[in-house]
C-alpha cells in the first residue's frame, strides 16, 4: 500500500517512467491500425479491455512487458482476486480442480511445466511439442527461468485459446511479481471472446523460441530476445501476413484507475512528433508505429503487473515504410 504523501513523487516518477518507455520506442516502421473494443464493467475479474492491432503488411513485430514506473516505490504488492460486483462469476465458479502437472522440459536455464485441467472452457486438440516429444491435453504451459538460485515463472501460455501472459524477472526488493494483461497473436477469431486457434505449440530451448502452428495455415514464431529485472522482450514473426482480422490483441481489465491492470494508453501516430496519451476507456483508434498500455499510479489489483508495449512493426525481411 502506498502512503498518500508519496503520490506526488509517484506521479513524477510515472512521467519519467513513460519518458523512458518512449525513448525505448522504435519511432519508425509500419504504422498499424489500433482499435479499442473495450466495454465498461464493474467486475474486476473480467477481461473487458481489448486493444486490437491490424495490418495486411505486418510480418514482424515486438511485444515487451516492462515493470511499471512506480515499481521501485512498492513495499506491498496486491494480487488477490476481487469479486466485488461480479454477478455471473465468483471464486467458486472460477476455481478449477487441482491440475495434473507435467515437467515437459528442464535444463540448467529453463523449466517448462504443462498443466492439464479436468475441464477447459472450450474444446481443444492443440498439441505441445518439445524436441521429439508430443504431449496432448496441455491447457497451460509455464516457462520458468532459473535466476539467482530460483526458478522464476515468466510466461504463462494457454495453447487451447492462444492467450499469453508475460512478465520480467522480479526486482530484488519484491522477489515476486504478478501477471496482469494478456495478449493473443493471430489471426484473431471470436469464440465467446477473442481467441487464436492453434494446432500445435512447439518450444526450442536452444533459441528460446515458440513455434505456433496456426489452425488456418501457416506459422508464427515468438522468440524471447531479452529477459532481465526490467523487461521481457518477445520478437514475433509470421510466415504469412494476416489480412481481414487483427494479428494481435491485448486483453486486460479496467474498472477504475485504482482497480485496473491497465489504465492508460499512449500511441505514437504515424509521422507524429509527440505521443498521444489517453485513459484506456476513452481511446478509440489510431494509426500508429508504437503503443504503450499501462499504469502511472498503483492499482489495488495486481499492483506489480507490467506495462505492455507493442512496436517494431515490419514487413518481410525487416522492410519498413
Amino acid at each position: 500500500m502506498v502512503r498518500t504523501s508519496l503520490l506526488p513523487r509517484l506521479l513524477a516518477l510515472g512521467v519519467l517512467g513513460f519518458a523512458y518507455a518512449a525513448q525505448a520506442a522504435t519511432l519508425d516502421g509500419l504504422a498499424v491500425h489500433v482499435t479499442n473494443t473495450s466495454e465498461p464493467v464493474l467486475c474486476a475479474e473480467k477481461d473487458n479491455v481489448a486493444i486490437n492491432f491490424a495490418s495486411p503488411e505486418v510480418r514482424n513485430f515486438r511485444i515487451e512487458a516492462v515493470h511499471p514506473a512506480y515499481m521501485g516505490t512498492l513495499r506491498q504488492d496486491r494480487w488477490e482476486p476481487d469479486w466485488t460486483a461480479c454477478e455471473d462469476i465468483s471464486e467458486a465458479t472460477s476455481t478449477k480442480p487441482h491440475p495434473t502437472m507435467h515437467t515437459l522440459f528442464e535444463d540448467d536455464q529453463v523449466k517448462i511445466m504443462g498443466l492439464s485441467f479436468s475441464e477447459f472452457w472450450r474444446p481443444t486438440e492443440t498439441t505441445v511439442t518439445i524436441g521429439d516429444k508430443i504431449t496432448r491435453n496441455i491447457h497451460l504451459m509455464q516457462l520458468l527461468k532459473k535466476h539467482n538460485g530460483k526458478a522464476e515463472e515468466v510466461i504463462a501460455m494457454y495453447p487451447g485459446d492462444g492467450y499469453w501472459r508475460i512478465k520480467p524477472l522480479p526486482p530484488q526488493h519484491l522477489g515476486w511479481t504478478a501477471y496482469g494483461s494478456s495478449f493473443i497473436v493471430g489471426p484473431i477469431e471470436f469464440d465467446q471472446r477473442p481467441v487464436a486457434n492453434l494446432k500445435d505449440v512447439a518450444f526450442d530451448p536452444k533459441t528460446m523460441t515458440f513455434a505456433l502452428t496456426l489452425a488456418k495455415g501457416g506459422k508464427a514464431h515468438v522468440q524471447i530476445t531479452n529477459l532481465n529485472e526490467e523487461r521481457m522482450t518477445l520478437d514475433v514473426s509470421f510466415d504469412e501476413a494476416i489480412s481481414g482480422t487483427p494479428f494481435a490483441t491485448l486483453r486486460s481489465m479496467y474498472v477504475t484507475e485504482f482497480n485496473a491492470d491497465v489504465a492508460r494508453i499512449a500511441v505514437r501516430e504515424q509521422k507524429a512528433h509527440s505521443w498521444r496519451e489517453e485513459m484506456i476507456m476513452n481511446f478509440r483508434d489510431a494509426t500508429a508505429t508504437d503503443a504503450w498500455m499501462g499504469r502511472l499510479v498503483p492499482s489495488r489489483h495486481n499492483t506489480s503487473a507490467p506495462d505492455m508495449m507493442f512496436n517494431h512493426f515490419r514487413g518481410p525481411l525487416g522492410a519498413s515504410r
